[in-house]
């Protein structure tokens, strides 16, 4: 990974100034040192980055921001009112999926990528045994999507074989795109793709739970609070928090 001063923006390449090349062609290979130190450090930078415009935004509007109290869910809550982002964009078998037609269901959004073997199985395996949680009645109202964090490795064929592989195959709706489309998506969610990090391993995978009004309630995070039990539970009191 190299800095390069006033370096043109590239498909592949930059992310917060920096640019990240691949070696020889070939998919780049992280060191373990630097994979952890972009897991900890850009969801770190990405988050201060977000949470600036964020509160930007809510001062201009009069809004504000207020601090969280401990509330009932179990996953991270969010300060204030922050909105589901908008997006169109369209599922691995062709149908376009846009935010303006969830309203109404508590939408869980995550970020994965079909070749990534570390968060991203274990996410589509607690979204599983989440959901398997539910009750009929309760699923009707849950809407649970991924979105691509690498659109070339991410083809139909790839995201239909990571679904029916981890049992969640018509149970969550995988997101594919240009990638044009979809670093808007990443922009808007303020996330770190793989096709930018150049590791499958190595990009923001944090669960989000919307409610019914579009409000970002609760991030569960795998490896630390993303548990079967804790899903379900902030999904269920998502359904009633309208």
């Amino acid at each position: 990974m190299q800095r390069r001063a006033n370096a043109p923006m590239t498909g592949a390449g930059r992310f917060f100034g920096w640019t990240i090349t691949p070696v020889s062609g070939r998919r780049a290979t992280l060191s373990a040192g630097l994979k952890w130190l972009l897991l900890i450090a850009v969801p770190i930078t990405v988050f201060v980055a977000g949470a600036a415009a964020l509160l930007e935004r809510a001062t201009e509007s009069g809004t504000g921001l207020r601090g969280p109290d401990a509330g009932p869910f179990r996953g991270s809550e969010t300060p204030g009112s922050i909105r589901l982002p908008a997006f169109t964009l369209r599922e691995w078998n062709g149908k376009p999926v846009a935010s303006r037609d969830l309203h109404g269901k508590v939408v869980l959004v995550t970020f994965l990528e079909t070749k990534c073997r570390e968060a991203c199985p274990v996410i589509a395996d607690r979204i599983d045994m989440a959901v398997g949680r539910l009750s009929a009645a309760e699923r009707g109202g849950v809407y649970a999507l991924a979105i691509s964090t690498h659109p070339r490795d991410d083809t139909p064929s790839n995201v239909r074989e990571f679904l029916r592989v981890h049992r969640v195959l018509g149970e969550l709706h995988y997101l594919i795109g240009t990638e044009g489309e979809l670093r808007r998506v990443w922009r808007s969610f303020y996330i770190l793709a793989a096709l930018d990090s150049g590791d499958a391993d190595t990009h923001s995978s944090p669960v989000r739970i919307f409610n019914p009004k579009g409000k970002w309630v609760s991030t569960l995070h795998p490896g630390v609070d993303l548990t079967a039990a804790n899903l379900a539970h902030d999904l269920r009191l998502a359904l009633r928090d309208s």
